[in-house]
């Protein structure tokens, strides 16, 4: 294995660069309404649900939501750029979204305080060591109420694995370039981001990593933390337009119920 991932990668990955490399989906406003189209007749929301965006970046999930009435959404990340960056738009549009910086493994929120807890864009997975996941989903159990649901968006892990791509590029405009260099091993993606500007040549160049799951595996997962009734959907936003999205291309849904 070529790519080496510190694994306290994500502490600094997210940042004003991240919003420009992956701009073609975290700052695609057309994508998140339909994204969040899909969670209200999935999730079946009422106005006044509680509602835990867990590792939501800037909040733009949180944010339509709160657009479209919702009064108790919650936005947790760690990262502090995105959140400031979502607090601003909530400033601005006068929105009531609630910002909280924090860990998802250990959140610090009193348990049993939401009805909903959704971890979308791929954002689940990030850790090598499989116990730390498992933190999240289990910290994300303890926050719901009785009967509450969690939402979990993956990338279609056989999708990816038939379709892998070792090295893909793009242009994001025309001054700088994304390149991304991969390694696949153990369902496991290890990445290489080499962000280069035509006027300042390379000016990121990290890795981080994503983990697959096939649906036995995410089930056996939650199944261990307490969750029942799991089920999914697959084929969630197939892309069908042209270019690499990596993990982003094809989802699959996973629903799960506290008991």
């Amino acid at each position: 294995m070529n790519i080496k991932v510190d694994d306290n990668w994500w502490r600094d990955l997210f940042d004003e660069i991240y919003l420009l490399t992956d701009a073609r989906s975290v700052c695609n406003e057309k994508l998140t309404n339909q994204e969040v189209n899909f969670l209200e007749d999935t999730l079946d929301l009422d106005k006044s649900s509680s509602i835990l965006d867990l590792c939501g970046g800037q909040g733009r999930h949180s944010l339509e939501l709160s657009r479209r009435g919702y009064m108790n959404v919650t936005e947790l990340d760690y990262s502090k750029y995105l959140l400031a960056t979502g607090k601003k738009i909530a400033k601005r549009e006068k929105l009531n979204t609630i910002f909280i910086q924090g860990d998802a493994r250990n959140t610090g929120l009193p348990g049993q305080s939401y009805q909903f807890i959704i971890i979308m864009a791929s954002s689940f997975g990030y850790f090598v060591n499989e116990d730390e996941n498992v933190n999240i989903l289990r910290e994300a159990y303890r926050l719901l109420i009785p009967r509450g649901r969690i939402l979990l968006d993956l990338p279609d892990r056989n999708y990816v694995i038939n379709n892998f791509k070792s090295n893909s590029s793009h242009r994001i405009n025309k001054d700088i370039t994304v390149r991304r260099e991969r390694e696949l091993g153990n369902d496991i993606i290890f990445s290489r981001e080499i962000v280069i500007s035509e006027k300042q040549g390379c000016i990121k160049d990290r890795t981080y990593c994503t983990r697959l799951y096939a649906p036995e595996k995410i089930s056996e997962l939650m199944y261990h933390v307490g969750f029942s009734t799991i089920t999914f959907q697959k084929d969630f936003m197939n892309r069908r337009s042209k270019g690499d999205f990596g993990c982003m291309t094809n989802r699959m849904v996973v629903l799960g119920e506290k008991a």
